[in-house]
C-alpha cells in the first residue's frame, strides 16, 4: 500500500457555485467542474483564486475535497467545507449560487488503499476531518472494516458526525470540553481503540498537533500511517515554497519538502514532527 502520486490531470477553470449552506460552523460549498471529478481521490485538494480579479490577494488558496462525484445531475462536481475564518475563506463562503471562482485541482497526493481487507481507523479533527469520509466509501467498497474517530474543541465544530456513523463500521466522538462523546483529547481514546479493533492502517486529517500525536501513538503500536498534513499551503503548485516540512527520506536524509507536491498526504513515519516550524540549518 503505498501514497498515490501527484495527479497529473490537474487543470484550471470557471468553476460555478451549485450550492452554498451552512453547515453548523462551517460552510458546504459544491462547485460544478465536469471532467475534473472523475480524476478527484481522496486527500487530493483544490486551488482557488480569492477575491476576484481586483483581489490584493495574489496567491491561491488551498482546500481539500471533501467528496467528488462523476455523475448525477449537476454533471461532475466536487465539495469542499470551509470554516470561514480568514480573509479568504470568508470571501469564499459569501459566494452565491450562479457565481464562478477560478479553481484549479486536483491537486496533490491522495491516500493509498490496502491491497487486502484490513482493518483500519480514520481519525479527523474538527473539519479537517471532511477528506476522510470520501475515504470510508472507497474503503468500505473495497472490504475493509473501517472504524472512525471525530474529535473537536467541542460538540459545534465536529463535522457531519452523523454521516460518520452511516459510512463506517463503528463510530467514536471526542471533545475537549466532555460536550458529547469522551471526554479529552482525541489522541487519549485512541490507543484503547486500536487495540480492540485490531487496526492494521491509520489515516488522519487535521490539526498538525493531533496529527503529530498520532503518528507517535502508530509508531509505538508498529501500525502505517497515512496523514494529509494542514500546513498553510499558499499556492498549491509548489512555487512559494511556504508549506515545506522535514521529511526523512529512503536515504535517512531529511529535507524540507513541499507538502503541496509532496503532499497533502503524507507516510506519518517520516514527517519530523519534532522539526515541524523550525528553521533548517544550513551547511556552508
Amino acid at each position: 500500500m503505498s501514497i498515490q502520486k501527484i495527479n497529473k490531470s490537474a487543470m484550471q477553470m470557471q468553476a460555478e457555485v451549485m450550492s452554498n449552506k451552512k453547515a453548523g460552523p462551517y460552510n458546504h460549498i459544491v462547485f460544478a467542474v465536469g471532467e475534473m471529478a472523475a480524476n478527484s481521490r481522496p486527500g487530493n485538494f483544490v486551488a482557488i483564486s480569492i477575491g476576484g480579479e481586483a483581489s490584493s490577494l495574489i496567491l491561491r488558496r488551498a482546500f481539500a475535497i471533501y467528496r467528488a462525484t462523476d455523475k448525477g445531475v449537476m454533471g461532475g462536481s466536487i465539495e469542499l467545507v470551509i470554516a470561514p475564518y480568514g480573509q479568504g475563506s470568508k470571501w469564499l463562503c459569501s459566494r452565491n449560487v450562479g457565481n464562478f471562482v477560478d479553481l484549479v485541482g486536483p491537486l496533490g497526493t491522495s491516500f493509498g488503499i490496502p491491497t487486502t481487507n484490513a482493518n483500519t481507523m480514520l481519525i479527523g479533527g474538527g473539519y479537517g476531518s471532511a477528506p476522510l469520509f470520501a475515504l470510508a466509501e472507497v474503503l468500505k467498497n473495497r472490504g475493509c472494516r473501517v472504524d472512525m474517530v471525530l474529535g473537536a474543541s467541542t460538540a459545534s465544530k465536529i463535522y457531519a458526525p452523523l454521516e460518520g456513523k452511516r459510512s463506517v463500521s463503528s463510530l467514536t466522538l471526542t471533545t475537549d470540553d466532555g460536550s458529547t462523546g469522551i471526554h479529552g483529547q482525541i489522541s487519549e481514546a485512541i490507543p484503547r481503540l486500536l487495540r480492540e479493533f485490531g487496526t492494521e492502517v491509520i489515516y488522519s486529517c487535521g490539526p498538525m498537533g493531533m496529527l503529530a500525536a498520532v503518528a507517535k501513538i502508530a509508531e509505538e503500536f508498529d501500525i502505517a500511517h497515512q496523514c494529509a498534513v494542514e500546513e498553510a499551503m499558499a499556492c498549491g503548485i509548489g512555487i512559494c515554497m511556504t508549506c515545506v516540512l522535514p521529511v526523512k527520506g529512503e536515504d535517512g536524509q531529511i529535507s524540507m519538502l513541499r507538502s503541496c507536491i509532496g503532499g497533502p498526504v503524507m507516510d506519518g513515519s517520516k514527517v519530523q514532527w519534532h522539526l515541524v516550524g523550525q528553521v533548517p540549518e544550513v551547511n556552508l
